[in-house]
């Protein structure tokens, strides 16, 4: 059976691994709402669950135009030189949920 990729599961199975990430460190789920509503636009509250994480990426309702001030690496790869928009969005949030998980102020974080 063929992997599904990261883009194509629901959203309801990658918030809970982003909010473990941030839990496990101390921090609260309104805190990881707060840097995903900063980047997206969304109110995850709204958000149906069953979306694919790539539409919830691609269709964000706005996209902080801050965003491109996310810079550094996640996993090895350095977010600002990604070119694939969709890869870059996910990127950037991953980087926001680094970021969180480390203990970094939110008002750093959201810069």
């Amino acid at each position: 059976m063929p992997r599904q990729s990261v883009f194509e599961m629901p959203v309801s199975k990658i918030y809970p691994l982003l909010l473990g990430k941030a839990e496990r460190k101390g921090r609260t789920k309104a805190e990881l709402d707060t840097v995903i509503k900063w980047l997206t636009g969304y109110d995850m509250d709204e958000v149906d669950q069953d979306t694919p994480y790539g539409e919830f990426l691609m269709n964000a309702p706005e996209m902080n135009p801050r965003a491109a001030l996310v810079t550094g690496k996640v996993c090895g790869v350095t977010v600002e030189t990604i070119e694939d928009p969709l890869t870059k969005r996910m990127r950037q949030l991953d980087k926001l949920v680094d970021e969180l998980a480390k203990g970094r102020p939110l008002e750093k974080i959201l810069r």
